[in-house]
């Protein structure tokens, strides 16, 4: 594996997945063998940050993307929001730490699913604020013009999370924190030449 973590007490379920008994949360890395798809990355957070936000915005929410740096390699971890698949309520917290080299990526993750009641966070902080939804959602700190499939609101701030120790968005929180505390990475794979992404300048193509 091009990322090594402890595995002690969760269960294998493929070569590329694990799951938390307890929990259900699941752990994934998978190596893609060609360049990572990105028109701007780590020589541009900003930028890098609003295409996140915009790409993300059809299918759920990016919440955060932050540089990381797990087992001496830079990434970048993405943490989106999305509804689960085929249910009637409900939400996936997504935390997919990417480690690309010039060609070729990891994406290691871990992917935690409400359950029982949801919405339980939400309801509960919108409460204690005193907000209606018009003082709950809020704009975008990346791409303040994008309306996502889910909107970005207040709960989503990591200062609730100790007040949820349970719910699944703390939840891959913590297993960022400890995944970049503990884990390694192949040193074959951190040797490799850094990505860059190939996307043209202004004006590319045009010297006067």
């Amino acid at each position: 594996m091009v990322v090594t973590f402890d595995t002690t007490g969760l269960q294998r379920v493929d070569e590329t997945t694990w799951m938390h008994p307890g929990t259900g949360d699941r752990i994934i890395q998978q190596v893609t063998n060609s360049p990572l798809g990105e028109p701007v990355w780590l020589e541009d957070v900003p930028a890098m940050r609003r295409n996140l936000a915009t790409g993300y915005a059809q299918m759920g929410c990016l919440i955060e993307a932050e540089p990381v740096l797990l087992g001496g390699v830079r990434g970048v971890v993405q943490l989106v929001k999305v509804p689960i698949p085929n249910a009637p309520a409900g939400l996936v917290f997504l935390a997919n730490i990417f480690l690309a080299k010039a060609d070729r990526y990891v994406m290691f993750g871990c992917s935690a699913a409400e359950q029982g009641i949801t919405g339980m966070r939400e309801t509960t902080i919108m409460a204690t604020l005193g907000v209606g939804l018009d003082g709950w959602v809020l704009p975008h700190p990346y791409a303040p013009e994008v309306r996502s499939a889910l909107p970005f609101h207040r709960g989503d701030d990591p200062a609730w999370d100790a007040q949820y120790p349970d719910h699944p968005l703390t939840r891959v929180r913590a297993w960022v924190r400890w995944v970049t505390a503990t884990a390694t990475v192949d040193p074959a794979f951190a040797a490799l030449p850094e990505f860059v992404p190939s996307r043209p300048g202004p004006g590319a193509g045009h010297h006067g």
